[in-house]
């Protein structure tokens, strides 16, 4: 089993683990208020993120570092030389057409090579990149362009021009544009960098490495805009020195996916957006450690699965719905087959064969019994092995993020073979500010503090987090600013505790904490994890503020719905609204529902729930780019549903 082949493999590096001791601090009552953990990367006295690609290609130029996927379908090796050439190439047009030092270029597309090459390119010449989601509003991008003057944009594609055109239209200075995909009628004209690589063809190397010379640990490389659930996208600033410190202490933190994947050659296919950090840092990582890196534009599951059966990868990082998914697509797999109860009875032998057997590994247990290992060697051959098919049958290690993994879920992966390694981080923080390490795998948590970071618990419960990768200011927003930062300390808004080994536990968000009129404070996170860990949910909210009781509004996974009806013998053409009324429906969501209530108290506890049609997403303004929920637009789009729901 490669899992405990790789944790014993990792116990017996006990170097790391001295390294990576984390110091706590109690107050006076024995509560842990602190953690850190002593940086295992030195930040660097001179240069930039924009040295890395040339680095690589004076230290290992055929090392292939990237993977560059064609229309046709085809995959390119891109090696380390190659890689530095185009990104000089591609810097010297930018040069060209006019970018000074210091100046920004947004780039708006989804994941994609292009991506890597321009936002080392922008570094190269001096410049400072600004990500907007493929999926931005005119408004949004709008707003963007003009906070942060960038003078110049990359589109991918003639809708993100379009969109691009209109938000600026009406600016004293409009953004000169060029597009990655070329429509039918400009194909002639090439791609956005084969222009730009023709563009620069007078302008001498010498230039891109003096401007790439001039660059510091301290000079702004990004400004990322924030997702803006509430209010207008804030900027955070973040310098070289800030990806620097999360990318190579991640990097030494991570041996086992980073350094020690034996017999195969590393490698990852990064399909979350670039303008969201943790792809961008993840993406710095990898080239620091030279691990092959491939793209893929969606984080869709129907699109993505294909990606890795090709891929392949030996890692990858994703959001918990992506394994909720994953998990999900096995369970009905096996139904359709007359198999769900085997399914089941795999998932609870994989929990607690995960939970006893990291129960031996932590020195609190013996260990699965005969019998329990008897039984989970027979579901690794009937149901464990079609998970790992499912991520492309290599992989053997993932890190999530974005929001807490369910702790059962993460142990049924665990039984798999795949260890999922949970962080937790902000934009401000230069994506991961804990991380669970290799020598401590405790499922439920978001680990210790990142090498170089401090994490601490305030009065009243908020996480507050220092080190490296926390940013200095919002980019044209001192009030904003200050009201996170204080003495270097980050307010993240999020509630956490720390355990006795400094692992940070995430228990809900500040502001989201609800209030029932009995006096009851409820943390919705808890509960939306859960219920979201389980089909046929798709997205869902929790609400109660200053009501008598918590309850929640539920939309259906499509997939589940489908497959629900099929079991069901049912017509595929069965309208939602008949299916969010169909007993029998309600009754499989109150088994999600009891599950996600075994986690509370009774007071916390979803007493009533409403199955709407739809579902939450980014075109109907109920998601933001990176999945995560808008609140209130949630709450003010079905306000009768929610009276409903308390009589009204």
């Amino acid at each position: 089993m490669g899992v405990r082949r790789d944790l014993k493999r990792a116990k017996r590096r006990t170097d790391l683990a001295s390294r990576t001791r984390v110091e706590v601090v109690k107050d006076e009552d024995g509560v842990v208020r602190e953690a850190r953990t002593p940086a295992l990367a030195p930040r660097p006295a001179a240069g930039s993120t924009a040295d890395l690609p040339f680095i690589n290609a004076a230290e290992a130029p055929d090392a292939v570092v990237l993977r560059r996927r064609h229309d046709n379908g085809t995959s390119q090796p891109v090696t380390a030389a190659a890689f530095a050439r185009e990104v000089t190439a591609v810097a010297k047009g930018l040069i060209a057409a006019g970018l000074e030092p210091g100046g920004r270029v947004a780039v708006m597309s989804r994941t994609r090579y292009e991506w890597t090459v321009l936002d080392f390119a922008i570094w190269a010449a001096g410049g400072q990149t600004v990500p907007i989601y493929a999926t931005s509003s005119a408004e949004q991008v709008e707003w963007i362009v003009r906070d942060s003057d960038a003078r110049f944009v990359v589109t991918e594609t003639a809708e993100n021009t379009a969109t691009v055109t209109t938000g600026t239209a009406r600016h004293e200075r409009q953004p000169r544009i060029w597009q990655l995909t070329p429509t039918s009628a400009a194909a002639a004209a090439g791609d956005a960098v084969s222009d730009l690589i023709t563009l620069g063809r007078d302008v001498p190397d010498e230039e891109v490495a003096k401007r790439r010379a001039a660059l510091t640990p301290d000079t702004t490389a990004t400004i990322c805009y924030t997702s803006g659930t509430t209010g207008k996208p804030k900027g955070c600033v973040l310098t070289h020195a800030n990806l620097h410190a999360e990318a190579a202490n991640t990097v030494e933190l991570l041996h086992p996916i980073f350094k020690e994947v034996t017999r195969q050659v590393a490698s990852t296919l990064l399909f979350l957006p670039l303008a969201h950090i943790l792809g961008r840092t993840l993406q710095i990582a990898c080239l620091m450690a030279r691990i092959e890196i491939g793209h893929c534009p969606s984080v869709k599951p129907d699109e993505l699965r294909p990606a890795l059966k090709e891929f392949r990868p030996t890692f990858l990082v994703g959001v918990p719905y992506l394994f909720e998914k994953i998990h999900d697509t096995g369970r009905a797999t096996a139904e359709k087959i007359g198999r769900g109860a085997s399914f089941d009875r795999a998932d609870r032998i994989g929990v607690r064969f995960g939970q006893a057997y990291l129960n031996k590994f932590l020195g609190t247990g013996k260990g699965p019994n005969p019998a329990l290992y008897a039984a989970w060697a027979l579901y690794d051959l009937l149901v464990y092995r079609r998970v790992r098919k499912e991520l492309g049958g290599r992989m053997r290690y993932a890190i999530s993020g974005g929001s807490p993994l369910d702790r059962n879920l993460n142990l049924f992966f665990y039984a798999a073979g795949i260890i999922v390694y949970e962080g937790y981080g902000l934009t401000e923080t230069s994506a991961a500010a804990t991380i669970v390490p290799p020598l401590g795998p405790r499922p439920g948590t978001v680990g210790v503090p990142v090498p170089g970071t401090a994490v601490r618990i305030a009065d009243d419960g908020e996480v507050l987090i220092k080190g490296g990768v926390v940013f200095g200011a919002y980019w044209n927003n001192p009030a904003a600013t200050d009201a996170v930062l204080q003495d270097e300390w980050f307010a993240t808004g999020d509630l956490g505790s720390l355990d006795e080994d400094g692992y940070l536990t995430i228990t809900g968000r500040k502001k989201d904490i609800l209030v029932t009129s009995g006096g009851k404070n409820v943390s919705p996170a808890v509960l939306e994890d859960r219920l979201r860990s389980r089909p046929p949910i798709g997205q869902c909210i929790v609400v109660g503020d200053n009501r008598p009781f918590v309850a929640a509004l539920i939309t259906l996974d499509p997939e589940s719905v489908a497959h629900w009806l099929t079991v069901r013998r049912l017509p595929a053409d069965t309208p939602m609204s008949e299916v969010v009324r169909d007993p029998r429906m309600h009754a499989d969501v109150q088994k999600a529902v009891d599950y996600a209530n075994e986690a509370v108290s009774r007071a916390e506890s979803v007493r009533a729930f409403a199955l709407v049609e739809g579902e939450f997403t980014e075109d109907n303004g109920l998601l933001t780019p990176s999945l995560k929920i808008k609140r209130h637009a949630v709450t003010a789009a079905y306000a009768e549903q929610i009276e409903a729901l308390y009589g009204g």
